[in-house]
């Protein structure tokens, strides 16, 4: 389904513009939306990271979908990125419907790795609430140990030095990359050293702990989060496998709706594989949940 999406300009800080694409429904009228949210662990990545076939498969399936920019680390922290996501939804929200075709009652929201991330804090910050929650390989804890100390899978690669990742290249704020911003190993550097939630966050961890409460969302769920889908390779050397295991626990002992889609033997980024049966059969399951909590609108 070929569909050119509408660039449009949700945000504006100092010199840089944060865009969103929206790719109406080709009939033209009011239809549940998708806000689609990139991965690049909060560093790189935009908009434009959506797998063509994915987006068909929203299209064809009777929704209009958005996909945001938001402003990258570490330039900016992690309240100027949560600012964003906030300021994303309520722009769609408002003046959303009157630039395509979206319906403002029916909004959900799928991300992929630090988007992921975010599309789970989306049901703790943004109101209001979307309808219905789809996390990739995301996580809803950003100090742990897995993020907050050198990690093993990563430590086998050459090690990178500080000046090779970038870490002292202070360049522009950013929503979108740009050639030549000498970043390309700092995340590497960052996981070889448990530096990330440091550089993201701005604080430390271990000292400072206290500062990242608000930016995890397992330790911000509420009655009123939405019905969520979480699907997570067990063999995922990026974001452990455990990310997931943890949230569904704990939407488990808050008694939400919700439901965790384990894919056997596949790594982060298992969805890249769309010929792959059984990623097939969890896209069909993705599909139903959200026609059953957004397109249909039950709680």
């Amino acid at each position: 389904m070929e569909v050119t999406p509408f660039t449009y300009t949700y945000k504006t800080v100092g010199d840089c513009r944060i865009n969103a694409d929206i790719y109406p429904h080709p009939d033209g009228a009011a239809h549940a939306a998708l806000v689609f949210i990139h991965g690049g662990c909060l560093i790189g990545g935009s908009r434009k990271d959506l797998n063509r076939r994915q987006l068909d498969l929203y299209l064809s399936s009777g929704y209009s979908v958005i996909s945001i920019d938001y402003r990258l680390a570490p330039e900016t922290k992690l309240p100027g990125i949560i600012d964003d996501l906030v300021d994303a939804f309520q722009w769609i929200t408002n003046p959303g419907p009157e630039l395509a075709s979206i319906d403002p009652q029916r909004i959900g929201v799928i991300g992929h790795s630090a988007g992921g991330y975010l599309a789970l804090m989306s049901g703790c910050c943004v109101v209001p609430r979307p309808k219905a929650i789809v996390s990739f390989y995301g996580y809803g804890d950003i100090i742990g140990d897995w993020y907050s100390k050198p990690d093993s899978f990563y430590c086998q690669h050459p090690m990178v030095s500080e000046e090779e990742s970038g870490r002292h290249v202070i360049g522009p704020v950013i929503s979108e990359h740009y050639e030549g911003r000498g970043k390309e190993q700092f995340y590497l550097y960052c996981r070889q050293n448990g530096l990330w939630p440091l550089e993201v966050g701005g604080h430390d961890p271990i000292d400072e702990a206290s500062f990242f409460t608000p930016y995890c969302s397992i330790q911000n769920i509420a009655d009123d989060y939405p019905p969520t889908l979480l699907l997570h390779g067990d063999d995922d050397t990026d974001v452990p496998y455990e990310q997931s295991v943890d949230m569904d626990r704990k939407l488990t002992e808050h008694g939400l709706i919700h439901d965790f889609i384990t894919m056997p033997g596949r790594g982060h980024g298992f969805d890249g594989n769309m010929d792959d049966p059984i990623v097939k059969s969890a896209f069909d399951k993705v599909l139903a949940f959200l026609d059953l909590h957004v397109k249909n609108g039950q709680p």
